[in-house]
């Protein structure tokens, strides 16, 4: 067992709906599954990625800490949203010193925002396909002010921020980890939470192209709550089929088509835009995680429009632990990866 490693990390998913907390143990079989927590985050506290209540957000980072017994106070974390670019670019074959500079040079082009008030990273995915002098390297550029909140919100929850990762790679991290995986097939990566959807197409476990959608969960929410002239409260729970209402099944079926009917638009959108580029065939598989994952509709939909297999994620399927335990779990297995995929990364990863 190395569970006392200096490089162990707690993984932490900080979302609009919940927040989840994950941290396991490496043991000689492989990585067991030690804790997984998950709490709510009142409407408002996070609004459009940016944290709007710093103290009521830490607090419930604290009291879940405190919930599951977690010692550990060094943490891994992600972002993700419009604050976040992600791009794949091509360069010149050059020294590191001076690669570092062309980067930066290049990020200029394919970033919204003053250079010098974003954080850049970067990682070479090889030689390019096109130019044997040319390489495919992988641009990362997240706002400072959003890293700095970040980083200011973990300090008052009384833990550590040593890696800020971004959402959709900690996703991809799990999958790779998962059993039985074909890694040469096309597969589309799809986290559908409550204010985005990510986006990450792979194949041999390289990323061909990454998006974060505006769409969520909490659309769906709000058109079922004006719909029904009922709270957020209740709505969600109309949703998640817990109440019922009079005249919930004929509207949420007609709410359900046009709310899932965009997201599935907008996901084939950034499909199509793959699949149009030269070289690129088409997407096979399609694994679904996040609130949406629960709805059927979209299922369907994705099925019928991209003629793909699409089935929902079991992140907890790659770890080793009880049947006791997973099944408890097997309610959080969608909202669970990001935590997970965290909880996977080391003090010194790139």
């Amino acid at each position: 067992m190395i569970f006392g490693k200096k490089d162990h990390l707690v993984g932490l998913d900080i979302g609009a709906a919940f927040v989840k907390v994950a941290e396991l143990k490496t043991t000689n079989k492989g990585r067991k599954l030690h804790k997984f927590g998950i709490a709510k985050v009142p409407e408002g506290m996070i609004q459009e990625g940016r944290i709007v209540d710093m103290e009521g957000l830490s607090e419930i980072i604290r009291s879940l800490f405190q919930s599951q017994k977690i010692k550990e106070k060094n943490v891994a974390l992600s972002t993700g949203g419009h604050s976040v670019v992600i791009k794949t670019i091509s360069t010149s074959k050059v020294p590191d010193e001076e690669l570092h500079r062309n980067i930066r040079a290049e990020a200029e082009q394919y970033i919204p925002y003053d250079i010098d008030d974003v954080n850049i990273d970067y990682q070479i995915l090889g030689d390019s396909e096109y130019s044997s002098e040319q390489m495919n390297v992988l641009l990362v550029a997240v706002r400072q002010d959003l890293v700095d909140e970040y980083v200011e919100l973990i300090h008052m929850a009384g833990l550590n921020p040593v890696i800020i990762d971004v959402d959709a790679f900690a996703l991809q991290n799990v999958y790779e980890n998962l059993p039985d995986v074909d890694h040469e097939r096309i597969t589309l990566l799809l986290d559908v939470g409550a204010s985005k959807t990510s986006v990450n197409i792979l194949q041999n476990n390289n990323s061909m192209m990454m998006r974060d959608l505006t769409n969520g969960c909490e659309q769906l929410v709000a058109v079922v709550g004006e719909r029904l002239e009922v709270n957020r409260e209740k709505a969600l729970q109309i949703i998640m089929g817990e109440i019922d209402h009079p005249e919930s099944e004929q509207a949420l079926e007609e709410l359900y088509e046009m709310v899932v009917g965009n997201w599935c638009s907008d996901i084939c959108d950034v499909v199509y835009t793959f699949e149009s580029s030269p070289g690129n065939a088409g997407v096979e598989n399609i694994v679904v995680c996040g609130g949406g994952g629960f709805i059927d509709q979209l299922a369907e939909k994705l099925t019928k429009e991209l003629k793909a297999e699409v089935s929902r994620i079991n992140p907890f399927a790659g770890l080793i632990s009880d049947s006791k335990e997973l099944g408890e779990l097997e309610a959080y297995q969608l909202l669970a990866p990001i935590a997970l995929g965290l909880a996977m990364r080391r003090v010194n990863d790139k």
